[in-house]
């Protein structure tokens, strides 16, 4: 995983760079890159050393729902005429990073035994926001085998409140 990072790390800051003014455009295209790259066949298909560059980049623009602007375009040809395809979902994973580190932000998951309303999930980002000191864009997941209480991964912090991870802290006080 190390060394996908590595390799994608220098495409996502040049396209950081390269789209300044236009990043929350820039990944939403890069999100759809990022999900088409990331099919099985797609990526057997480019690995084919009969298939051209060219034929890689006329499928994934073919699948793309809309038409990549002109940046998409470059970018797209210079992954492809590197044999990085591989990689871009990383690449949209670090250009995230980045973008939301320059707007002070940070991605938050919410791991929950039962789904959250809106109101509970406000209350609970506000918290989380005290809590990490940062504002934070919320996802949820339904994890059933919480129990119940909640488990919130912001970056490589982990914040957990969940029931199933206070019985684990009990069966370990218990049987030391």
């Amino acid at each position: 995983m190390a060394e996908l990072a590595t390799i994608a790390r220098p495409y996502a800051e040049a396209l950081f760079k390269a789209t300044a003014g236009q990043h929350d455009a820039t990944a939403a295209w890069l999100d759809e890159l990022s999900v088409i790259a990331g099919d099985p066949q797609l990526l057997q298909f480019a690995d084919s050393p009969k298939v051209t560059a060219n034929q890689v980049f006329d499928v994934v623009s073919k699948v793309a729902k809309s038409n990549l602007p002109p940046q998409a375009v470059n970018f797209l040809h210079a992954v492809i005429d590197n044999n990085r395809i591989s990689v871009l979902s990383q690449i949209a994973e670090l250009f995230h990073a980045l973008n939301n580190a320059e707007k002070g932000q940070s991605e938050a998951v919410i791991y929950s035994a039962f789904p959250m309303d809106a109101s509970v999930l406000a209350q609970t980002k506000e918290v989380l926001e005290k809590r990490f000191g940062r504002k934070l864009n919320v996802t949820v997941e339904l994890e059933s085998q919480l129990i119940g209480g909640i488990r919130v991964v912001v970056g490589d912090e982990v914040l957990d409140t969940s029931v199933k991870s206070r019985l684990e802290h009990m069966k370990v006080a218990l049987t030391t």
